[in-house]
């Protein structure tokens, strides 16, 4: 016997696709609880950075502007710092914009701006977590640089997870604010370069970091597909574990982030070893 559609243009693929993806949407919370369960909470991350990328692909792919990918991308940084906390992550590290970026069209820098400016200010409203710029402020526009310094007083004394929020960042800038700070430290003391550089060591230069008093990060997370690290925490991953997945960043879903945390606990790690 053959069937026929009762649907315009005949088929029964739009109805199925749609039961499927209320299905899938039903089962996934369900799916997604029993995987966190299941994570050997021994062997998790206490410090994940994450490289929020993809935006403008996907405001491409479904035929927006590159604004809309950058609040799209915006709106997913909330759930993401929750799902965090779920799983007991005390710091987390996010990419927002690098020094380069610094360099892009004023046309599209200006909104981005925009934007991040209200994200982090919305997050620091909630005082819920304790925010933290990282980068050269000194490079941004005076505006953001001070919003960003306001979302960090405004959670001072918060009791809840670190989040640094990586603003005008760059892991070669970072490290040469480092050495420069240690300089001039030394210069104000007296220290003779001959003295500095017998006693200059690893550990010196970690105290000067923008992330000075903080883990390195167990794991990076970049999404979008691309496997590099562009200059993200240069110093701190040395001895990092990385996950790369596909989905752009405003695609990028809880069961996206709980793959990644489970994969890092599947992991050995060897400190260089």
């Amino acid at each position: 016997m053959r069937c026929t559609s009762p649907w315009p243009g005949g088929g029964y693929h739009q109805p199925v696709a749609k039961w499927k993806d209320a299905i899938r949407r039903a089962l996934y919370p369900a799916y997604e609880a029993r995987m966190v369960r299941a994570l050997p909470r021994d062997r998790l991350p206490k410090h994940i950075g994450v490289m929020l990328d993809g935006n403008r692909r996907w405001a491409k792919a479904v035929g927006a502007d590159t604004a809309h990918g950058h609040r799209a991308g915006a709106a997913n940084i909330e759930p993401l710092l929750g799902w965090c906390e779920e799983v007991g992550i005390e710091v987390v590290t996010l990419w927002l914009l690098s020094t380069d970026n610094l360099n892009r069209p004023a046309a599209e820098l200006e909104p981005l701006l925009d934007i991040i400016e209200e994200a982090v200010l919305s997050l620091a409203d909630q005082r819920r977590w304790r925010v933290h710029p990282v980068g050269a402020l000194d490079l941004l526009p005076q505006r953001t640089a001070a919003r960003l310094k306001e979302a960090q007083e405004l959670t001072r004394d918060v009791d809840g997870m670190l989040v640094n929020i990586a603003v005008g960042y760059g892991g070669r800038r970072e490290i040469a604010d480092a050495v420069r700070s240690i300089l001039l430290e030394e210069a104000g003391v007296g220290t003779t370069m001959e003295e500095l550089a017998a006693k200059i060591s690893v550990e010196q230069i970690g105290e000067h970091l923008y992330t000075k008093g903080q883990p390195d990060p167990d794991l990076v997370i970049r999404t979008s597909g691309e496997q590099r690290l562009g200059g993200f925490l240069l110093w701190q991953s040395a001895r990092s574990e990385f996950y790369f997945c596909e989905a752009l960043w405003p695609d990028f879903r809880r069961v996206d982030f709980i793959r990644a945390i489970r994969a890092y606990a599947d992991r050995e790690r060897r400190f260089g070893q």
